[in-house]
């Protein structure tokens, strides 16, 4: 797999993404439904923006190994989230994560009106190899 990001810009760098993403020579594609702060038992949790956030880096991390890929090759990213101004207040929390596995993703941020039960924040990923 190759991948070629292109960046007309700098300023995106500070917001942890990039404008686009090309892909070749893919052995394979993994695409992840949203991946939130459910807890193991399946239960949604009600702790803070932040706690809520690791822990849906956490289910998409595992989700992504168990399929047998890897972090650093999330080439598309959607952020989902209840609220722009709770999720900005940790958004250093994101962007040490993205730093972290080197991940290089074109990426959307959308506020939504709500989540499943209490949820706060739901990362939706698409991963090559």
């Amino acid at each position: 797999m190759e991948k070629r990001i292109i960046n007309p810009w700098k300023w995106q760098d500070d917001r942890h993404y990039v404008q686009a993403v090309e892909v070749t020579q893919v052995q394979g594609t993994l695409y992840c439904a949203g991946q939130a702060a459910v807890l193991p038992d399946g239960t949604s949790s009600t702790a803070d923006m932040k706690t809520q956030l690791l822990i849906a880096i956490e289910n998409l991390e595992r989700v992504i190994t168990q399929a047998g890929y890897e972090t650093k090759n999330i080439v598309r990213l959607t952020v989902y989230t209840t609220s722009h101004e709770e999720f900005l207040a940790v958004f250093d929390t994101f962007g040490e994560w993205i730093a972290k596995n080197d991940i290089k993703q074109a990426g959307t941020f959308v506020e939504v009106k709500e989540l499943y039960e209490t949820l706060k924040v739901e990362l939706e990923a698409t991963v090559v190899r």
